[in-house]
């Protein structure tokens, strides 16, 4: 064969991988409102930045006639490229090829990108478009599965993991997305269960719909599973940028720092305005964060899940923060078992990719009822003061209104690990509130008293004024400072300032344990 053959060779070979499943299977996906695998690579990552590996490794299945049914790739596309000039390494799963389904060879190649990612150090992106393990290889599927999980549990608080649910993600291969950083899904085209409905309906008698069980707004509002929900492909890619924007590459960096046109000064002073007289009624959180972030940008995770707490990220001063936040505009603000769940999961990232977290806390306290109790919300709620005191990252806490009770205390309160803690004027600290604080200190008295409501009222609006404020912590040195809410941008900038080179570890361990 002639040098001339073998380039013609190499050529055709490269045309074949280029084209997966064939052009038909490709134009399927695209009537489905789908891209193929090569196409989401090209969109997501810098223009001509992709290098591909393991373009022409196949399978090696001979059972069920599958040695006459070998494609190039062998079902994944795997490789290395750059997002803002920043390298990641990336896996996009086609379903063009067998329906996408993970085997030896291909998971093999999901392992080989991922330690890859490792040793260098990037970002490893998975975009999911799978029917789940090939039949035809058996075991030897599910031990891919296995090879996965084990390199993304390794992964995990070394590099960041992203995983975009752009198809199907069944069975075991939803084990992969649950274990990585952050999920998003594609409303309407994506779908995730261990179960489907048909197994469902037979085992339970349940009758349920693809969309229902798993799509993207289910695992984004109900379940929990997904932190975004993508209006479609290219709005997926969109948030996979802005998201790799405000964390670094591994955890021996820190987070990119950009040029801010904001000064630290730069503060609408109309935030003074954001709380209400009326301590009961609620107000969005988010506002407050608008006021401070540069340019009011704040990038919200977890936006449709357990509304009464708020996560996402944000820049002050051009760093990269964390952003916590108890949310007065849904059930007052108060902890449950999911914002327990979803505070204490970004924290733990912030802290593993050193991103300092800036807490607002306005809260009541816990969520009553038998449901939370019996729920477990003892356990999840043990989380968050887990994972604020474990964190070792730059803390900075403002108390915007109420801090009450037990609530207080795991809300990155200085005494759980936070490093300033700063309070409005409106800020309201104690055990618990006026109204419960006087039906227990003096029960008898309202008892005994002619017109309850009246002397009620009265010691309600005593002990308000006596307690329900932030000086006695102050007095005490609980806080650090009470400030004007206009006075929060430059006291937040400042103190990243000087906690910059903060320095700080933990009793030598293997690892502790969570209260899961």
């Amino acid at each position: 064969m002639s040098k001339k053959d073998k380039f013609e060779r190499l050529t055709n070979m490269r045309e074949e991988a280029k084209l997966g499943g064939g052009e038909e299977r490709i134009k399927q996906q695209h009537e489905k409102g789908k891209y193929s695998a090569r196409e989401r690579i090209e969109k997501l990552l810098d223009q001509g930045s992709f290098v591909e590996i393991d373009e022409f490794v196949v399978h090696r299945e001979t059972a069920f006639g599958m040695d006459e049914k070998q494609v190039l790739g062998d079902g994944v596309i795997t490789g290395c490229g750059t997002i803002d000039g920043r390298k990641v390494f990336i896996f996009s799963q086609d379903f063009t090829v067998f329906g996408g389904s993970l085997a030896e060879m291909y998971g093999d190649k999901i392992v080989k990108v991922m330690q890859m990612a490792m040793d260098a150090g990037a970002p490893c992106i998975g975009l999911n478009d799978s029917g789940g393990a090939r039949i035809q290889e058996g075991v030897k599927s599910l031990v891919s599965y296995c090879n996965i999980f084990r390199l993304n549990t390794w992964a995990s608080g070394v590099i960041p993991q992203i995983s975009a649910i752009m198809g199907p993600c069944a069975g075991g291969a939803v084990y992969s997305p649950a274990v990585t950083d952050f999920t998003l899904m594609v409303k309407g085209t994506s779908h995730m269960f261990i179960t489907g409905p048909e197994v469902i309906k037979t085992v339970t008698g349940e009758e349920v719909t693809f969309e229902e069980l798993g799509g993207a707004m289910t695992h984004n509002s109900v379940s929990g599973v997904a932190q975004f929900a993508s209006e479609d492909e290219d709005h997926c890619f969109e948030q996979i940028r802005k998201l790799l924007s405000y964390i670094p590459s591994n955890n021996l960096e820190d987070p990119p720092r950009v040029m801010s046109d904001c000064s630290p000064d730069d503060m609408d002073e109309s935030v003074d305005d954001i709380v209400p007289d009326d301590p009961n009624k609620p107000y969005d959180m988010r506002d407050v964060v608008a006021k401070i972030v540069d340019n009011g940008e704040f990038f919200e995770v977890h936006e449709h899940w357990a509304k009464n707490m708020i996560v996402g990220f944000a820049r002050v001063d051009g760093r990269s923060i964390g952003i916590v936040g108890n949310q007065p505009a849904h059930l007052a603000g108060t902890l449950d078992i999911n914002a327990s769940d979803k505070c204490s999961r970004f924290v733990r990232f912030c802290d593993a990719f050193n991103i300092p977290v800036i807490t607002f806390m306005d809260v009541p306290g816990y969520l009553p009822g038998t449901a939370q109790e019996w729920g477990g919300i003892i356990r999840h709620g043990a989380k968050i003061l887990y994972a604020f005191a474990e964190a070792t990252v730059p803390k900075i806490t403002i108390i915007t209104r109420k801090g009450y009770g037990g609530a207080f205390d795991v809300m990155s309160s200085r005494h759980i690990g936070a490093d300033l803690v700063y309070a409005w004027p409106t800020a309201e600290i104690a055990v618990m509130g006026p109204d419960g604080a006087i039906n227990i200190i003096f029960r008898k008295e309202i008892a005994a008293a002619k017109n309850k409501e009246k002397k009620r009222a009265a010691l309600v609006k005593e002990y308000r004024e006596r307690f329900a404020n932030p000086y006695i912590a102050a007095g005490l040195g609980y806080i650090d400072k009470v400030i004007f809410p206009h006075e929060t941008r430059s006291l937040i900038c400042k103190g990243l300032d000087v906690l910059a080179s903060k320095r700080q570890s933990r009793p030598p361990k293997k690892h502790g344990n969570i209260p899961l």
